[in-house]
């Protein structure tokens, strides 16, 4: 009996070990990543008219994904959904103008900044406004759920009249059809993914560029769960150093912006 038992507790304990050891084995090794992406803010994201993601952020996440040899699959989401669908492993990583604030870093961890650009309201072009809380007492102002520029709009403009859009692109129709007066986002993607369209004609940015990193972070990073923090993070971050060492980095920038929005 005892022979019997002491066998029996032999294999439970051996059966731990090996058990122990293929927990181990299985450690992700991150040859295969879900990359959450939002595919509505041009020129970093967006659907093109084929039905295929395009932008800077699409270019950039592929080209991550070939520095660091690992097989990606974007996933579209709204971006207030995209720290939800990372909470809940839908998604392994966040590629999407998500700027790196104090806020956020409570719930999530993200990569080395990898671009940064300041923002500004978009108004009709020749209107006058005094961009003083008290200047934009009961003016309609349109912001993106979710996003610093919400944050930020609701802290400093308490007297105005905050519309909140599940996409920035439909807070600039809105602009447009005078449902707002004006509507506030990073300038890059306001003057790219607006003014300089057909959409955007008669219209331009005004007011002055906000970039306080109370409200606005110190540039936009990879979003991650804080417990892939030392191994996916480093992944990351070793591809964004490659891609800029490399010159690729600048190639995608050129390839869509006119002025350089890397973070040194």
């Amino acid at each position: 009996m005892q022979r019997r038992f002491l066998i029996a507790r032999a294999t439970l304990v051996a059966a731990a070990m090996l058990a122990a050891a293929g927990v181990q084995a299985q450690a992700p090794e991150w040859k295969k990543i879900r990359i959450g992406v939002e595919g509505a803010y041009p020129p970093f994201s967006e659907v093109g008219a084929d039905g295929k993601l395009k932008g800077f952020e699409i270019d950039l996440a592929n080209a991550l994904c070939a520095q660091m040899k690992a097989e990606c699959t974007l996933v579209q989401q709204d971006f207030d959904g995209l720290i939800p669908a990372l909470q809940s492993r839908k998604v392994d990583a966040i590629i999407a103008s998500m700027s790196i604030t104090d806020e956020r870093k409570k719930v999530i961890a993200f990569s080395n900044p990898y671009y940064s650009v300041p923002a500004r309201f978009a108004a009709k072009a020749g209107t006058k406004f005094d961009f003083s809380p008290a200047g934009l007492k009961g003016k309609k102002i349109g912001v993106q759920r979710a996003t610093i520029h919400e944050k930020f709009v609701d802290a400093t403009f308490k007297q105005s009249d905050i519309v909140r859009y599940a996409t920035q692109d439909q807070a600039f129709l809105d602009l447009k059809s005078g449902r707002v007066d004006l509507t506030l986002a990073d300038m890059v993607a306001t003057d790219m993914g607006f003014i300089q369209t057909p959409a955007g004609k008669g219209y331009e940015m005004v007011g002055p560029e906000y970039n306080d990193p109370k409200y606005f972070g110190v540039g936009v990073g990879v979003g991650l769960r804080k417990q892939d923090e030392k191994t996916l993070a480093k992944k990351f971050n070793d591809g964004i150093a490659a891609l800029k060492s490399n010159g690729e980095f600048k190639k995608l920038n050129d390839k869509y912006f006119k002025y350089d929005i890397s973070v040194k």
